[in-house]
């Protein structure tokens, strides 16, 4: 079994990957264009991956919410950045309340 701080920095890394494979799937064009392809599906396994590991240590139902919200809040983010999507205030406040969830998860689960 991985110690538990490993095991949360595994479960970001998991998370930062799916937040990678979420933008791949933009610059995919449905899977038309190779590269693009190749690296989503390569950040897809690697993502599932570490989440598999995270959960040797961690808690099924808190690793696949905080996994899912990083994956969230980071694909949020960056679809503002490079697609210009919206900043308004309510979508900013609902990325907060995800990102406030993570956090809240992560003082709840003991190490």
């Amino acid at each position: 079994m991985i110690m538990t701080s490993t095991a949360w920095v595994t479960l970001l890394i998991a998370g930062l990957m799916e937040t990678g494979w979420a933008v791949g799937l933009k610059y995919s064009g449905g899977f038309t264009r190779l590269l693009p392809s190749v690296v989503t599906i390569g950040l897809m396994a690697g993502s599932f991956y570490f989440l598999s590991q995270s959960l040797k240590d961690l808690p099924l139902g808190t690793a696949y919410a905080v996994w899912t919200g990083i994956g969230a809040t980071g694909t949020v983010l960056l679809g503002m950045v490079l697609f210009g999507e919206s900043r308004d205030a309510a979508r900013m406040a609902c990325l907060f309340l995800i990102i406030a969830g993570i956090l809240g998860l992560r003082l709840v689960t003991m190490d």
